[in-house]
């Protein structure tokens, strides 16, 4: 199994680039597109892969961070979410954004993948609802980031403003902080 790869990128495709090692042997690993564009050729890069073997094929799939791979693997473990689809919701924001979603059963950002339909959504919902809640991430005060953006988003959907609306003024908010801060800071960028 090949689990880390530390080389040069030489070419890229549309998801895929391709790391020379040192001991001369290039790997075609798939990216998350963001991630992708961001990276140059003759770039030095260090990798956590996941590798995928089939009948037919084998591939590997990167990532710069350990957590971002747990997370994939959790992901695969939802019937109909195949190693495509899982890189594509990493795509749709930070990990934290993305439990966050799946605790608060949003089906509609989760759905902005392609590919990924309502009921493959739900499902994810269901399957991890509380696999996240058990290992989501927590502040200083012991309460649960991603429940307090969720808190805050449904707040401002409470005010009026669209889900998608909401969840582009939580971004970037100092998750630190006390939910009633939050919103209120979020009600500030607004104005």
């Amino acid at each position: 199994m090949i689990s880390l790869i530390v080389g040069t990128i030489v070419s890229k495709g549309k998801n895929t680039a391709v790391i020379l090692t040192q001991s001369g042997v290039g790997y075609e690993v798939s990216l998350q597109v963001s991630k992708l564009s961001s990276l140059h050729v003759n770039d030095e890069i260090t990798l956590h892969t996941y590798m995928k073997v089939s009948e037919n094929s084998m591939e590997l799939f990167g990532f710069e961070a350990e957590d971002e791979k747990g997370f994939f693997e959790i992901l695969l473990s939802v019937k109909g979410v195949g190693p495509r689809g899982a890189l594509s919701i990493l795509g749709l924001g930070s990990i934290e954004e993305i439990k966050s979603a799946i605790s608060r059963s949003d089906v509609s950002y989760l759905t902005q993948v392609s590919g990924m339909g309502k009921r493959t959504a739900e499902r994810l919902c269901v399957e991890l609802k509380n696999k996240i809640t058990s290992i989501e991430k927590k502040d200083e005060n012991g309460e649960k980031v991603g429940d307090k953006l969720g808190e805050v988003v449904d707040g401002l959907v409470g005010m009026g403003y669209s889900k998608e609306q909401a969840r582009d003024i939580v971004k970037g908010l100092d998750e630190s902080k006390p939910v009633e801060e939050l919103l209120r800071d979020a009600l500030k960028g607004i104005q």
